[in-house]
């Protein structure tokens, strides 16, 4: 039985909820679109007035670990229909085509790797296969810039690139801007790619080419999401301590067949995997020794192996 106090409360709490700048009971994804709402490419400053931002705002603001309860069961709500609207996502999409690009965020647009990114990226969502990434700069924006331009000709992603390349960092003035502008001049409707950002890491704006984004308040929950829906595969791009996590994470689910089989870990780069982090030699190493069971490992410098791993993984698993 609830006490006329415990009435107040929960109106309260209704109240509260109501209020929030964000809907708690959302049915679907975000599009850039909604994300970027309050945003002119015109008017670089009004980055600071879209809906995405003030989100991030008011979450530094009441802080990332909240003691306002209302204000975390929020948040909870929100992330609670983010995770309903993924798993009506892929009852369109199935899981065992979407793979999963993890790499740094601090990846430049000048670099070869981001143009090697998006060029395969483009090739695999051709050929039927739904790019995810943590949704944000670098190495996870060339992945869903691949994916938007999968209609149109590897010059014409060329010269996208080359467009952005007048703000190569997510921190430099013109990285939304270019990324709009060539959204605009390249526009496109078929194919669909999945970013999953969080606020935790809102000072990294989320990538306008993802046609669909799942952006979460917990961050644990994003992470678990990328690698876990990743089943047709994840490609490890050069990155650092957030891809590090992400690699052995992905290790222990693929150890303990957690949802039923192993998925490829395919690392480009060989230089950056065996050299500069040498995390492959230790993976071979302790799946040699026992320590590691079930990993489907490759080492690449060539995105046509990448390709071909996905495509011979797809057929021995298909839909």
């Amino acid at each position: 039985m609830i006490t006329s106090t415990g009435y107040e409360e929960l109106r309260d709490v209704m109240a509260y909820l109501e209020q929030a700048p964000f809907d708690v009971t959302r049915k679907s994804l975000y599009s850039s679109a909604e994300l970027y709402e309050g945003y002119c490419p015109d008017d670089e400053s009004s980055y600071q007035s879209c809906y995405d931002y003030k989100i991030y705002q008011r979450y530094c603001s009441l802080g990332q670990h909240a003691r306002n309860v209302k204000e975390l069961l929020a948040r909870a709500l929100h992330d609670h229909c983010i995770h309903a609207a993924l798993a009506r996502f892929f009852k369109e999409y199935d899981h065992r085509r979407c793979v999963g690009i993890l790499g740094g965020h601090a990846l430049s647009r000048t670099d070869k790797m981001f143009g090697e990114i998006a060029l395969l990226c483009q090739r695999l969502t051709r050929e039927g296969f739904v790019m995810l990434s943590g949704g944000g700069p670098g190495a996870m924006e060339a992945a869903h810039l691949g994916a938007w331009m999968a209609e149109h000709t590897p010059q014409d992603l060329a010269d996208a690139i080359k467009s952005m390349m007048i703000a190569p960092s997510y921190r430099d003035d013109g990285w939304l801007r270019t990324a709009f502008q060539v959204m605009k001049q390249y526009p496109q409707s078929r194919y669909v790619s999945l970013g999953i950002p969080t606020w935790l890491y809102g000072h990294e704006p989320s990538t306008p080419f993802a046609t669909h984004i799942a952006k979460f308040f917990e961050n644990s929950i994003r992470e678990d999401n990328i690698l876990t829906l990743a089943f047709g595969g994840t490609i490890y791009a050069p990155g650092s301590a957030g891809t590090l996590q992400e690699i052995f994470q992905e290790a222990v689910q693929d150890h303990y067949l957690s949802y039923g089989f192993a998925s490829p870990m395919i690392f480009l780069g060989k230089r950056f995997w065996t050299k500069e982090i040498p995390v492959y030699p230790l993976l071979e190493h302790l799946m040699k020794t026992g320590k590691y069971k079930n990993l489907l490992l490759t080492l690449t410098d060539d995105i046509d192996e990448a390709v071909a791993t996905l495509h011979q993984f797809s057929q021995q698993h298909p839909l």
